[in-house]
């Protein structure tokens, strides 16, 4: 939790210091480390490219970018103003440890998928990968984030998981275990883009839509209370905890994503309260 807060310290930091030395103006808030989330803003009517690729600025200049589990240590952002002005600032990316977690004894099938259990699963990712393709314009994603439920944080984002033995790819998300049926609310303003009530690995799930390629999904879902299309509110209910689909128990998987990178949902809120 210290480091979380010293790199959202740093990011309002070397943005004011950038901004002190008489370079383009530039806000960045979040986390400048793996799997970070930072909300940026420069003068409006600017184009930014991270690394190369253009990024979505909204009139205002707002925009916003992440970085994956596993982001080198160096990201360079380009800022171009209207009036021709240009500046690439190089960010540094902190880096992370991760946790590598073991589960035995889970039922070959959920192991090892049938081929036809495969089709489904290929389906399902289809279905996942087309919602948290959306680039809508607004800027949900521009407010305080609240965690989408409160209880102990039983799994954590970039762990790695072996099952039975064998390395699966690492878990991108933060797990909050409470009992079936308690009330998961939205963590920001947005869209509902999925909602799916029985999808093999993450059974009850939804996918939010909040601007500018930022999605947040909640798996294992035990109820879904809101409709692809439904805009809902920050704190507005949306669902229920439960053990759907590949679990060892009930909990909320809750994940984040900027366009196909998995970033850290831990980062974007404060501590768990307790």
């Amino acid at each position: 939790m210290r480091r979380r807060a010293l790199l959202g310290a740093c990011a309002a930091v070397c943005a004011g210091v950038g901004a002190a030395r008489g370079a383009v103006p530039l806000e960045l808030r979040g986390a400048l480390s793996q799997g970070g989330l930072v909300f940026a803003r420069a003068p409006a009517g600017a184009a930014a490219r991270l690394d190369g690729r253009g990024l979505r600025v909204g009139a205002d200049g707002r925009f916003a970018f992440g970085f994956g589990r596993d982001h080198a240590a160096e990201a360079e952002l380009e800022i171009a103003l209207q009036d021709g002005a240009r500046e690439t600032r190089l960010l540094a990316v902190a880096r992370r440890s991760y946790d590598i977690q073991r589960i035995e004894g889970l039922p070959p099938r959920m192991v090892e998928p049938s081929e036809a259990d495969m089709a489904r699963i290929k389906a399902d990712n289809a279905a996942i990968a087309a919602a948290r393709g959306l680039d809508t314009p607004q800027a949900w994603w521009d407010t305080q984030w609240i965690w989408p439920v409160i209880g102990r944080i039983s799994g954590v984002y970039g762990s790695q998981r072996i099952l039975n033995g064998q390395p699966r790819r690492p878990h991108f998300g933060v797990d909050v275990a409470m009992p079936t049926g308690t009330p998961v609310v939205a963590p920001a303003p947005g869209v509902v883009s999925l909602a799916a009530a029985d999808m093999y690995f993450t059974g009850g799930t939804l996918i939010i839509d909040h601007g500018h390629g930022v999605s947040s999904l909640y798996a294992h879902l035990s109820a879904l209370d809101v409709a692809p299309g439904r805009r809902v509110a920050r704190g507005e209910r949306i669902g229920a905890v439960g053990a759907t689909g590949r679990v060892t128990g009930a909990h909320l998987h809750w994940g984040m994503t900027w366009r196909s990178v998995h970033v850290d949902p831990g980062l974007v809120v404060p501590p768990m309260p307790g």
